[in-house]
């Protein structure tokens, strides 16, 4: 089996691209709301973003449980939209993948199937030892290419060892690794085990750490490997912070793209990454353990109209006490990061039923 990235996409995913976690649009009464489903897709695309994650956290994870059973269709309906647009770049499909071996082999091959490109393997509530995760990547590495997750324990994830990341990364079709442990220790065992590994060259490495975004992509990490400097970026994101205001999440790679290649740090864009931090903490609920982060970025999307309701599969995913005030006060103080102007724009045109 083909397991290889094209070329174009490759590149795409090895330059830095944002990746959006693709939210799932309900209706009131907890129904797919097709219509909002796709129109998600399209602003992704239309905003400039470089690929989506299909399936994931921002997704509902309860999307795979057998009286839902929407897994298949939101990633066939994201797939739809994709290869109906013609679009004249690269773009990434990304489909998360989960659950016991059995179940993440399953995902993957339907996920291949539907021609994604990579899979997003989380590595959240399995009981499983270091050895038997990293078995487990392998066999999925063997259907398709591989995004590697280091998931915060807060959200379901745990903790490994420098180790373990140091025989990830030897995996043949781990093509990137998405940190999300909102830990800098944590963060730096990932990136110290690439650049020590064989396949520092294979492997992109992406912020998660929505906590940090700006920061992690303004750094350049430096170790010395075999009596050689081996300096390696972290070079997009994919990121569920980035489900909103997306356009303006792409402009803002722009700019530090920009930064990077002139290697002068302008003190503005650490002003930027504090308004973005203090964004992520209302959208994400930091103040209450994430308890209502995937009902912060529907909330949003329901403002701007993209989704109908902030509504989620499970019950105790809702905003949390004083979660809408505080996304009041960020569109308040920080009112050159959303991108409501450009949604209203074209609004209507992506809601259009084909």
């Amino acid at each position: 089996m083909d397991t290889r990235i094209n070329k174009e996409k490759w590149k795409l995913l090895h330059e830095g691209t944002v990746i959006p976690a693709h939210p799932l649009a309900l209706t009131k009464t907890k129904e797919l709301d097709e219509r909002r489903q796709r129109a998600l897709t399209r602003y992704y695309m239309e905003s400039g973003a470089g690929g989506i994650a299909v399936g994931v956290h921002t997704t509902q994870f309860e999307i795979r449980e057998p009286e839902i059973n929407l897994y298949e269709t939101v990633l066939r309906l994201a797939a739809e939209e994709v290869n109906h647009a013609s679009l004249k770049k690269p773009f990434l499909k990304i489909a998360g993948i989960c659950g016991p071996t059995n179940q993440a082999l399953a995902e993957a091959k339907l996920a291949k199937d539907l021609r994604y490109d990579i899979g997003l393997v989380s590595m959240g509530g399995l009981h499983l030892t270091e050895e038997e995760h990293l078995i487990r990547v392998k066999e999925i590495a063997n259907i398709m290419p591989v995004f590697g997750f280091y998931l915060q324990p807060s959200v379901g994830g745990r903790t490994f060892s420098y180790e373990f990341w140091e025989q990830f990364a030897e995996i043949e079709g781990v093509c990137a690794v998405k940190m999300a442990p909102f830990n800098r220790y944590q963060t730096l065992d990932v990136v110290r085990a690439v650049c020590n590994s064989s396949r520092v060259d294979e492997i992109a490495l992406y912020t998660g750490n929505d906590d940090n975004i700006v920061i992690d992509l303004l750094t350049s990490y430096q170790f010395t490997v075999n009596e050689k400097t081996v300096t390696k970026p972290i070079v997009g994101g994919l990121l569920g912070h980035w489900a909103v205001w997306t356009s303006k999440a792409v402009q803002l790679l722009e700019e530090i793209k920009k930064i990077r290649r002139k290697e002068v740090l302008p003190s503005s864009i650490l002003t930027t990454a504090t308004h973005v931090t203090d964004s992520n903490a209302a959208l994400f609920d930091a103040s209450h353990h994430y308890k209502g982060c995937i009902a912060g970025i529907n909330e949003v999307l329901r403002r701007q109209g993209l989704l109908s309701e902030n509504t989620c599969l499970s019950d105790q995913e809702r905003l949390s006490p004083g979660q809408s005030e505080e996304i009041n006060r960020i569109y308040e103080q920080y009112p050159h990061l959303n991108d409501d102007y450009f949604v209203n724009e074209n609004l209507e045109k992506w809601l259009l039923e084909r």
